[in-house]
């Protein structure tokens, strides 16, 4: 009874899948039901469907189990008109462009605002949002909330309500007027008149920053910016500080660098006058003649006493040869190479001394190393082994309760089949050994 039954509804919160698969509801003014259509049928379709279309569809109910929920799989669908409210959307849009609403010139926002009203949900995430935005970027910026419903109805006439309550209050440099993302009829509030006229007749420059980027409703044509989201709106509104500091340092450097050029280019100027005036003053000109008298007179200083200085050394330097060339000189010089060198001699000696003892000193303490290396090693080989001798030990695998069964003939029996009623068996325990007779078995 629920397979290829007729339904007649309107497409809404309608996606296309990028491998064709249609996804949407189909609803009407009292119920809702979640919709598939499978590419192998979707690309059959004459049309695209789209929110608002008002559709008859041909399907069966499917049930997803892991969530319980039920759905219609359609196999066929046709066009039946516009959806109503989209119809509503299209007059009311018209009639406003006809009226010049769209055409009104845009108001310029104040690039430093104090005061910035927001007129959205108390409890949503557009004003959270907003603010965080606003905070990281310029905190010298007031947010006011004026809280509105944005859903269901009278949510238009709220948020009327608020944006002449801010333009009254006429405090705020900037208004946005937001909401998050939903369906052609969770945004229908602000395609109704009253929200419409509010932003319109706003004296404060008002940013629309309603559902998505591809949402698009009538306050957005007449709001004077429009943002893709809330915190892009904030964007919009709000200098950024990082921008602003490097505006304020270039434009700091290029102050500095411009005082800085017109003090150099005054105290310039203000050296060549005083130089003008120093050059001109008969004080100078004879100052200059005492200058050169005593440089004059310096050169000669200086010339002598290099002559003098070049002779003595000369003097210095021949007896320095005469001296040298003396056998007692030279005797004395040789001693006392002779005792540099027994210096360097015994140095030498007992560094070859030391060296060798610690290198000795090293080898026996290598030795040492390697021989306690060999026989930790040989210990832990030798515990090893013991370890897997008393593991694979047949009395310590019996202390654990096995035994060893053996007939008359001494033979181990390890099967029941191997036993008969009456024979007599030997049994060893890993402590002992007991006798038993066979007075009944049994065959798992």
């Amino acid at each position: 009874m629920f397979q290829g039954f007729v339904l007649k509804g309107e497409i809404s919160n309608f996606t296309r899948h990028r491998t064709g698969h249609l996804y949407f509801a189909l609803k009407d003014e009292n119920a809702s039901i979640k919709a598939i259509m499978f590419s192998n049928y979707a690309d059959k379709l004459n049309f695209a469907p789209k929110d608002g279309d008002k559709v008859t569809i041909t399907g069966s109910i499917s049930l997803y189990a892991p969530q319980g929920s039920y759905s219609v799989n359609v196999s066929k669908m046709q066009i039946d008109g516009a959806g109503e409210l989209y119809l509503k959307y299209l007059e009311l849009k018209e009639k406003l462009k006809n009226l010049g609403w769209f055409d009104k010139p845009k108001r310029t926002f104040p690039r430093y605002p104090k005061n910035i009203g927001v007129v959205t949900s108390p409890t949503g995430a557009v004003i959270e949002d907003i603010t965080n935005t606003v905070n990281r970027r310029y905190r010298l910026t007031n947010i006011i909330l004026y809280p509105a419903l944005v859903q269901g109805p009278g949510a238009s006439k709220s948020v009327a309500e608020q944006i002449e309550k801010a333009n009254n209050d006429n405090i705020c440099d900037v208004l946005i007027v937001g909401r998050g993302g939903g369906s052609m009829e969770d945004l229908w509030g602000f395609n109704e008149l009253p929200a419409i006229s509010a932003i319109y007749n706003s004296k404060i420059p008002v940013i629309s920053a309603i559902g998505h980027e591809t949402d698009d409703t009538l306050s957005d044509l007449v709001s004077d910016l429009r943002a893709p989201t809330p915190t892009a709106a904030a964007e919009l509104a709000t200098p950024d500080k990082f921008e602003l500091i490097k505006y304020i340092n270039e434009s700091t450097n290029n102050l500095t660098y411009k005082l800085n050029n017109l003090i150099r280019g005054n105290e310039t100027n203000l050296m060549h006058l005083i130089e003008r005036i120093e050059t001109s003053s008969p004080i100078k000109k004879l100052s200059n003649y005492h200058e050169k008298l005593l440089n004059s007179e310096l050169l000669l200083k200086n010339y002598f006493s290099q002559k003098i200085n070049m002779l003595s050394n000369n003097l210095k330097n021949i007896i320095l040869k005469i001296n040298n060339l003396s056998p007692q000189t030279k005797l004395t010089n040789s001693y006392k190479e002779i005792e540099q060198l027994k210096v360097i001699m015994n140095k030498n000696y007992n560094y070859i001394i030391e060296s060798n003892q610690k290198n000795m000193i090293n080898v026996l303490k290598e030795l040492k190393t390697s021989y306690v290396n060999v026989v930790s090693v040989q210990s832990q080989r030798l515990n090893y082994n013991i370890d897997m001798l008393n593991k694979v030990n047949p009395l310590n695998i019996m202390k654990r309760g096995f035994t060893i069964i053996k007939n008359n003939n001494g033979n181990i029996l390890s099967s029941v089949k191997d036993v008969n009623i009456n024979d007599d068996l030997e049994i060893d325990f890993h402590d002992g050994r007991a006798y038993a007779k066979v007075i009944n078995k049994g065959v798992k």
